[in-house]
């Protein structure tokens, strides 16, 4: 079935049950098949779709009003975006802020990622909390020219993210330095120049602003691959090691990187700090396990409490996967939980300077209740030197 141009839609989201979703493209044209998730968030639109959590993954946002900042150089979590398209439902406007120097549409349209509007974004975000994340293909012709038929069919060959190690994907390829801090008014991202510690962080799709806040912390950071051996990791000579956000599924990654983290716990006392993918490698390299979730967490209004302290944040959140608390071992804890489902958000070894989290505590997007945590991280490597000189 082909839809003639003169029925108008220019874009479609087909969905693996034969759903039909037609409405206005822009950014780039053709077509790309992927998981389809919401966000909830309220802003952050660049950051998100730069995001490397998101590779595999066409995002859906809740809000209306997408588009309407525009773009700048300043808000990518990465070099490119990485999402593989966007689904709104106003059609983006002419952006209206001092930072603005490219139309989301523009912005798009040159980095090669499709977007589609005019949706019925609470319906698609009903189908998807109900059923599940589901296989999505996305179309932007702009002559009109439309085969639902082939477009459901690619969606139904989607293989989706169970078993995909996509962390190699989006990781860097060589080693770097980082020391750009948070941003701050009016100089932007300052530079880290009096940092207290040698921080080593694997790239499993690190944003940039962990890093800022790593360099924030006072933390001198050197990026590895998330290939990255033990032996890598310690020609370094860290005084703590961190393990970054990133995509796909925790088991395939953990073939090769929870051994090295198995090392690092086994051969050395120091600080170990993990976000996300992190936080699920490092459940993995204790003896837990991940599981699939229904259709996952991505937003940045999520109340996650501290089980140990009864206090609750608001967090920002980007995960299909999640740590099963039920088959984290003896030694190990869980201290945060989310509120929306009750599951796990976070995880320490007793005894040890060694922990994670599954939401983001960096400042953007979304809030800022959980920066302690990196500061946590600086104050455990202090407190190792200490007792190394003592």
């Amino acid at each position: 079935m082909t839809v003639s141009t003169s029925s108008r839609p220019t874009a479609c989201l087909a969905l693996a049950d034969g759903s039909l979703f037609y409405g206005t493209g822009f950014g780039a044209t053709g077509q790309t098949v992927a998981e389809l998730c919401f966000n909830t968030a309220m802003t952050g639109y660049q950051e998100i779709m730069t995001d490397p959590s998101y590779a595999g993954q066409i995002v859906t946002f809740t809000f209306p009003h997408i588009g309407n900042t525009g773009t700048n150089l300043d808000d990518d979590e990465t070099g490119d975006p990485v999402a593989a398209g966007m689904v709104v439902k106003w059609m983006p406007t002419d952006p209206s802020n001092w930072r603005t120097i490219q139309p989301l549409a523009d912005w798009l349209a040159a980095r090669g990622r499709i977007a589609i509007g005019g949706i019925d974004t609470r319906r698609l975000t009903r189908a998807i909390r109900q059923q599940g994340a589901p296989h999505a293909a996305l179309v932007h012709a702009p002559d009109g020219d439309i085969d639902a038929e082939a477009l459901v069919a690619a969606a139904r060959r989607f293989a989706g993210l169970e078993g995909m190690d996509l962390a190699k994907d989006v990781s860097c390829k060589q080693s770097y330095r980082w020391n750009e801090m948070r941003w701050a008014w009016p100089d932007g991202y300052p530079a880290q120049t009096n940092a207290a510690h040698k921080v080593v962080a694997i790239d499993y799709g690190a944003k940039r602003n962990i890093l800022r806040c790593l360099a924030s912390a006072g933390c001198d950071v050197t990026v590895l691959p998330a290939t990255a051996t033990y032996e890598d990791i310690m020609a370094y000579k860290p005084d703590g090691v961190f393990l970054s956000n990133g995509p796909g599924d925790p088991a395939a990654t953990g073939v090769y990187a929870v051994p090295m983290i198995k090392e690092v716990i086994e051969k050395t006392d120091l600080p170990v700090f993990g976000i996300c993918l992190g936080h699920q490698m490092l459940a993995l390299a204790l003896g837990g396990r991940t599981v699939k979730m229904s259709h996952g967490h991505h937003g940045a209004n999520h109340p996650v409490k501290d089980m140990e302290t009864g206090k609750v944040e608001i967090t920002s959140m980007n995960h299909g996967f999640a740590v099963d608390a039920q088959t984290l071992p003896s030694g190990v804890v869980e201290t945060h939980r989310s509120l929306f489902d009750g599951s796990n958000c976070g995880i320490r070894m007793e005894g040890r300077p060694v922990w994670s989290v599954q939401h983001h505590p960096e400042a953007s997007p979304g809030p800022q209740d959980s920066f302690y945590l990196f500061e946590r991280f600086a104050s455990a490597m202090a407190e190792r030197a200490t007792q190394s000189a003592g």
